[in-house]
């Protein structure tokens, strides 16, 4: 799967270098800060993780949306259509407790969920307005290979055993591809950009032998909305 993704990575970059030689002059280095909303507990995929652990722990799927920070390469192909490349970071860590149960002591059986997102996106933009327009309205899609990490930690009910509890670490991770689309609106200027933007990311991970004790084949869904504004630095004529 590495491979393949390796490949997918080097594939899309050789031809947007292709692509970006007449246009070098006029490429856009691009900041971004905002915020990611994971998909709601209605929306999410079957077997998805958040949604089995909420039948016995304390938490909301919501807890889990987080600010995120990221960087893109923007490149004009032509007046009218912009690629671009770039990766963002997102973490989010959501403490859980036991709905039913309590340990011995009468206190809480405590637990942390983490979710950690690092989306590299490769995207293509229509600027029906334009590039050098001052005001650029914009919308567009791409591809999205998403390295993730989940992780359980802390205290745990061994149902098989008498209620026993004991402590543990439960984590997964890697690489997952998915479609992702946005919009936006951004002001330019010679040598600067601000503005905002929408996108949208759709993935999805099995999570393997470690995390099969709540259901056969667990998953966890990775997608979910980003909101974010945006400042570039704008290189050229």
């Amino acid at each position: 799967m590495r491979q393949k993704l390796g490949l997918i990575v080097l594939s899309v970059a050789g031809a947007m270098l292709a692509a970006a030689q007449p246009a070098a002059a006029q490429q856009t280095l691009n900041f971004s800060l905002g915020y990611f909303t994971v998909r709601g507990e209605d929306a999410r995929v079957e077997r998805d993780v958040l949604n089995e652990n909420r039948n016995f722990l304390v938490f909301e799927v919501g807890d889990f949306n987080s600010a995120t920070v990221g960087a893109e390469w923007l490149v004009p192909l032509g007046g009218y259509v912009e690629a671009g490349a770039g990766a963002s970071f997102s973490r989010r860590t959501v403490p859980s407790v036991y709905d039913a149960f309590v340990d011995v002591d009468g206190s809480e059986i405590e637990q942390d969920l983490r979710l950690r997102l690092v989306p590299v996106a490769f995207t293509l933009r229509v600027l029906p307005l334009g590039y050098t327009s001052p005001v650029q309205p914009y919308f567009g899609g791409g591809l999205g290979i998403i390295s993730w990490r989940y992780s359980e930690s802390g205290e745990f009910v061994d149902f098989q055993n008498r209620n026993a509890i004991f402590r543990e670490q439960y984590a997964a991770s890697g690489s997952v591809t998915g479609p992702l689309v946005l919009g936006g609106l951004r002001f330019a200027g010679d040598t600067m950009s601000a503005g905002a933007e929408i996108r949208y990311q759709s993935a999805a991970a099995d999570l393997g032998a470690r995390f099969a004790g709540t259901q056969p084949e667990p998953r966890i869904d990775l997608g979910g909305w980003t909101y974010q504004f945006t400042v570039g630095m704008r290189f050229g004529q």
